[in-house]
């Protein structure tokens, strides 16, 4: 019967997708889904399955995995000082520059989510509905990381600064009640030991980190097939983090989602993070969500008066609790944005069922309660993707052009400027010449300033750019520059070098910062050689209707699919595809990876228009 029971609910897992994708059901999460099918299958409906030992072992990996998976997808880079997200033309010009962070906006948001949490929890224990304060307070501050993060990835907002904030203000909605239910358990858990034996957790993450940082590229460069020696330390960290979890008396998600926080600042590569992926929601977590609703007696939670009651209660509590966040938003994001956002932060599923598996060992929780919580989270992850799909739509910052910022005026960038700035670019240019700026300023915008410092250049935003051009003649300091900026944060940075002793010094330094070098004689040599190797090579340069290109893929939309097989395949011709510092000759079975790097041909707009559809980080 227990393997009757498996097999049905691993059906269950296969067919969900599959019918959510041929009746276009996106409105809803797929963990809702599974949570209503296995309502259906479980003893509410059909009683087709049933709970046993082997279902629930499976069933605790499962939300082991998923709390992993949740502490694997902070991004912390965005919580280092970096540039705000309109580029220095918006800046000059907008009436009201954004003043606010995604971090500060997130911060502030999430206060708000503690103060009215605590509020709502301090109602329902006066009023007699709940008596447990502190168990409702981390209830009603959960945010669900997981279903957030897949609204955010629909709409490919995560690497806009809405969708960055949107995504912290999560972050803490998931790790501010992790750290209250650590406390919760261990001061009023049965088994609970000391509160200080919880340092050694975090203790034990920084040793295995320390441990792992410097081998894990190492490890990288050896791994293969056979060995999978990424997925290996993955579970590694799993293990030993649930298990030192509970030996301190401490929840197992706990160490999982730390254990997942580890992995995540090893820096892995995108392949592990999708196989990790693949572990996890192809097998382990959906079980998890099925049993979970299979869990769920309908039947008897729908004949308590007092859980019919709760339930709209909850269900208003979950929403009432984020709705601070709505005027925070409103500080930097149009009115319908910030309804959107408050309304997705509301969502709340994964955390609840965690808080609710904990409340209900400890016996602090009855399985009415816990059903009625359960149930107003389920209606939070119907109502609140369907808003948030409704109202929001794209800010004014997310349509501004690609800011170009030139270090030098001269005649090898003035042209490329003047070209650039038909497209979708918006070009700067910055020059400590009067003769330059009197001669180039007429032609293109050009700054004079008085020094080319590394302080005077960020004084003047002059590092708060998409690409930043380092194009000056002085090639010592176009290196001191370029080292500059990127530890300033500027993505791409593009540096000219005329003296190739210069350059041979400094080339490999800067290659592994990331800085793209080039030197202008070599340059004409390769193009003098292309032409006479390939005498259409100049067709191709001259003409006015075509050029080439190269994208980095960043958006997954695109990634694993074949290039036969893109929307766009017939628009564009697809050359050389790099990966790993490899060239790759592709063809039509090709399949396109996260991170690879395409040089293509193509129609000037068209083009345009899909290397920034590849290139939207998501």
């Amino acid at each position: 019967m227990d393997q009757v029971s498996l097999v049905i609910i691993l059906l269950a897992a296969l067919l969900i997708p599959l019918i959510m994708a041929k009746f276009k059901i996106n409105s809803l999460p797929t963990a809702v889904m599974e949570i209503i099918v296995g309502i259906v299958i479980g003893p509410s409906v059909f009683n087709f399955v049933n709970t046993s030992d082997l279902i629930s072992q499976l069933s605790t990996i499962g939300v082991i995995v998923l709390l992993f998976l949740s502490g694997l997808e902070i991004d912390f880079s965005l919580f280092k000082k970096r540039r705000t997200a309109l580029t220095p033309l918006e800046q000059k010009n907008a009436v009201n520059t954004p003043k606010y962070s995604p971090v500060r906006l997130s911060v502030y948001a999430y206060s708000t989510i503690i103060v009215l949490s605590l509020l709502l929890a301090a109602a329902f224990k006066v009023s007699g509905l709940f008596s447990d304060f502190w168990l409702a307070a981390i209830l009603f501050g959960t945010i669900s990381l997981g279903i957030v993060i897949a609204a955010l990835k629909e709409q490919e907002l995560l690497s806009k600064a809405f969708g960055q904030t949107i995504l912290l203000i999560s972050v803490f909605g998931e790790l501010v009640p992790m750290m209250g239910l650590t406390l919760y358990a261990s001061v009023y858990g049965s088994n609970s030991q000391s509160l200080w034996l919880l340092l050694l957790i975090l203790a034990v993450a920084a040793l295995l980190l320390l441990r792992f940082k410097p081998f894990f590229r190492f490890y990288q460069n050896i791994n293969k097939s056979t060995t999978q020696l990424d997925i290996r330390l993955a579970f590694f960290l799993i293990v030993t983090m649930v298990t030192v979890a509970e030996s301190v008396g401490a929840e197992n998600i706990l160490g999982a989602f730390v254990a997942g926080i580890v992995l995540k600042l090893l820096n892995p590569s995108e392949t592990t993070r999708e196989r990790l992926d693949a572990i996890g929601y192809g097998f382990f977590i959906p079980i998890f969500f099925i049993t979970t609703g299979v869990d769920l007696n309908l039947r008897t939670l729908l004949t308590s008066g007092k859980t019919l009651l709760l339930i709209p209660l909850f269900f208003l509590a979950y929403m009432v609790a984020k709705i601070g966040g709505y005027w925070v938003l409103k500080l930097r994001f149009k009115q319908a944005n910030a309804l959107a956002g408050t309304a997705l932060t509301a969502t709340t599923m994964t955390m609840v069922l965690a808080v609710l598996r904990v409340a209900k060992s400890m016996k602090t929780i009855t399985s009415d309660q816990s059903g009625a919580f359960l149930l107003a989270a389920l209606l939070t992850c119907v109502i609140s993707p369907l808003i948030f799909n409704k109202f929001y739509s794209a800010e004014k910052e997310d349509l501004v052009k690609t800011a170009v910022h030139f270090i030098g005026a001269n005649l090898s960038t003035v042209p490329v400027a003047q070209q650039l700035r038909k497209g979708w670019y918006d070009v700067s240019m910055y020059t400590n010449h009067p003769e330059n700026y009197q001669t180039y300023h007429a032609q293109v915008p050009v700054t004079l300033m008085e020094n080319f410092t590394a302080q005077d250049l960020q004084d003047h935003v002059v590092f708060d750019t998409d690409i930043l051009v380092l194009g000056h003649i002085d090639a010592e300091r176009n290196y001191e520059l370029a080292k500059a900026a990127k530890a300033y944060g500027v993505r791409r940075i593009i540096v000219r070098f005329e003296d190739r002793n210069v350059l041979n010094e400094h080339e490999d330094e800067l290659r592994e910062l990331g800085v793209e070098v080039y030197n202008t004689p070599e340059a004409n040599i390769t193009l003098l050689r292309a032409l006479i190797e390939s005498p259409s090579t100049l067709l191709l340069l001259n003409d006015t209707e075509n050029s080439i290109y190269e994208v980095r893929v960043l958006n997954h939309l695109y990634t694993d699919v074949q290039i036969k097989n893109l929307q766009f395949a017939q628009d564009i011709t697809i050359s050389q595809v790099i990966r790993n510092r490899k060239l790759i000759a592709p063809n039509g079975n090709t399949t396109i990876m996260y991170g690879d790097r395409l040089i293509f041909t193509g129609n000037k707009q068209t083009a345009a228009q899909i290397r920034q559809a590849l290139a939207t980080a998501n």
